[in-house]
């Protein structure tokens, strides 16, 4: 007598929820011929397939339950996993939009169509979506890593914070999600955070496990060197022995380049820089993703600077931006573009005349507004952050984007920048402001009465907005040969898309350093901003003559802290920044001229770069 359908069902109901796949599609088989239309039948012998791997086959139950129920938005997104994991991406996503359709409000389809866009490498996308499924549901903790994750590669800094809020408290999380999670934390400052989920990750069984240890004591080691606590890396280091990283097999390819990698990054910390070439060398042999390619090249390229080798410096060099433009393309296509602006603020400017049309507004003073340190990256900008930040009666807060978000703040509620500048009331500059300092004070929660510093180098492009809102406070340009600035940009790894983009040639990177400089010009032309020139070579050469010139500006009594920086620097532990290894080493002369070594490399670009080289007081 045959088994009737319901029973049926129950049984593979309980076998699937005991683990036992197999049993399941044995039961499967009982079924009459006319039974393949029940729901539940289908239902659990297509859940059973996909645990099983059987993709091919779970996608036909999950198909037939589609056409049986296309009404149920469950249906659907089964069917989308299936076809996901079988390899059949399109499918995937149509049935996830279906499933979308149908419950809207679904959390769990969105964060699934999240993933799917994460694995076709869609991240504006997958930002969006899996940001939905955290609104939707913000105790989604598989949601807001993801989401973070999106974010993160998009550059969008704020939002991936906020999708962390509260992660140190999360549930330890398996071990590849907590090396995901530990490195977006450590990029937010957050070290002790990072080092304590790192502490907490789940291991995988069997021999899974002792790869995941390699892992995870390879990033603990990369923590601490990036946090300048080199005694504490090497310790740490000692557990990742070359001989057992030469020995993993070939599946373990991306511990063996992680562990690699910081060897290399260790033995240039000790001078060592031939060792950390040859390594180097070794990760790009690997050829795993343009992440660790780009990571590799842009190391080997260091190293052989250090050598004195700038050919083959420059030759790792075309190789890091190949695959950071590879990077760029998934996030940002639109940026590839010849005509393309990375630099999108650089085009926002206010004339002499519409300065003068602004009506005044209360404003605070200049010991209460923030001291802002501009100029293009790689000027000395951190090198002058650490220098104040030593100092007791200042605070810096690290790379904060605060003055572009305010900006964005205004488009986002149909205000136009610069424009609408004019036309503020003091109620909204009050809120901007408000806005601007609960940012500040959720990074600086102790900074109390002490000055705050905002250290963003391309703020040099948002001038407007903070002569609006702070018309007394001190901003220092931070100067530096053009061809050491471009030099430097052109061998840093920028995590930016945008940056990625701009710095993928000498000749895109000289036009972008013009076009922010006339647009400083112009502004200060206009707005006549209460501005200290930091010259890099003049630091360098006579650096007591600067410290006091700098107290000087920001009438300080006793300067003399500033000078102990190098100190300060290596004590602050997370330093966001690519100079957070010099910044410990005092002032030298050895960035001095640099490009002199690659000078054949810019002579296309000087034509472009020796005006604004003239002007601000170098020579070509």
């Amino acid at each position: 007598m045959p088994t009737p359908p319901s029973d049926l069902a129950n049984a593979m109901a309980a076998a699937y929820h005991a683990g036992e796949m197999e049993h399941v599609v044995a039961l499967a088989a009982q079924a009459q011929e006319d039974d393949d239309a029940d729901e539940s039948i289908l239902f659990w012998l297509g859940l059973a397939q996909q645990a099983s791997h059987r993709h091919e086959q779970a996608v036909a139950a999950f198909r037939r339950l589609t056409q049986i129920r296309p009404d149920v938005s469950a249906y659907w997104n089964n069917l989308a996993l299936a076809c996901r994991q079988s390899g059949d991406t399109l499918a995937s996503e149509q049935a996830f939009m279906t499933a979308r359709s149908l419950a809207p409000d679904d959390a769990e389809v969105l964060y699934n169509l999240g993933l799917l866009y994460i694995q076709q490498r869609r991240w504006l996308p997958a930002r969006e979506t899996l940001m939905d499924a955290v609104e939707l549901l913000p105790h989604f903790i598989e949601a807001r890593l993801q989401a973070a994750h999106a974010c993160h590669v998009c550059g969008d800094n704020s939002s991936q914070e906020a999708m962390l809020a509260g992660a140190v408290d999360w549930p330890p999380q398996p071990a590849e999600q907590a090396l995901l999670l530990a490195a977006m934390l450590a990029v937010q400052g957050d070290l002790d955070a990072a080092l304590h989920t790192l502490a907490r990750a789940e291991l995988p069984a069997g021999p899974a496990a002792d790869i995941m240890r390699l892992r995870l004591a390879t990033q603990r080691t990369a923590l601490h060197e990036r946090s300048n606590r080199l005694e504490l890396a090497q310790e740490e280091l000692r557990k990742l022995p070359l001989s057992t990283l030469d020995l993993l097999p070939p599946e373990a390819q991306y511990a063996r380049a992680e562990g690699w990698s910081i060897h290399a990054a260790l033995a240039m910390r000790a001078a060592d820089h031939a060792g950390a070439g040859a390594l180097y060398q070794r990760v790009l042999a690997l050829a795993i993703d343009d992440q660790s390619r780009a990571g590799a090249a842009f190391g080997l390229a260091a190293a052989c600077d250090k050598q004195g080798q700038p050919d083959e410096a420059w030759q790792a060099l075309q190789v890091a931006h190949a695959a950071q433009l590879d990077i760029a393309r998934d996030v940002l296509p639109e940026l590839l573009a010849p005509d393309s602006q990375p630099l999108q603020m650089a085009s926002r400017v206010v004339s002499r005349a519409d300065y003068e049309s602004w009506h005044p507004l209360p404003s605070p003073s200049a010991r209460q507004s923030p001291l802002f340190v501009v100029g293009f990256p790689r000027s000395g900008t951190t090198l002058l952050e650490q220098m104040l930040d030593a100092h007791p009666d200042f605070r810096s807060m690290d790379e904060r984007a605060f003055v572009h978000e305010l900006i964005e703040g205004m488009e986002l509620v149909g205000q136009r920048y610069p424009e609408d500048l004019a036309s503020l009331t003091p109620m909204e500059a009050d809120q901007l402001r408000a806005v601007y300092f609960r940012r500040v004070d959720h990074v600086l929660p102790d900074r109390g009465q002490r000055r705050l510093v905002d250290k963003n180098p391309l703020n040099m492009l948002c001038l407007p907005m903070i002569r609006r809102l702070f018309p007394e406070a001190r901003i220092i340009l931070c100067l530096r040969h053009p061809c050491d600035v471009l030099l430097s940009c052109y061998m840093q790894p920028f995590r930016s898309p945008a940056f990625m983009v701009l710095c993928s040639s000498l000749q895109r990177l000289a036009q972008g350093y013009v076009q922010a400089f006339e647009q400083w010009q112009r502004q200060v032309d206009a707005l006549a901003p209460h501005v200290l020139e930091w010259r890099y070579e003049s630091v360098v050469s006579h650096f007591d003559d600067h410290v006091a010139q700098l107290g000087q500006f920001l009438d300080i009594a006793d300067a003399s802290p500033m000078a102990r920086f190098s100190e300060h620097a290596r004590n602050k532990g997370f330093i966001s920044t690519p100079s957070y290894a010099q910044v410990t080493q005092g002032i030298h002369p050895r960035a001095v001229n640099r490009w002199h070594a690659y000078r054949h490399r810019f002579e296309p670009v000087l034509p472009i770069l020796r005006p604004l080289i003239e002007r601000l007081g170098y020579t070509a």
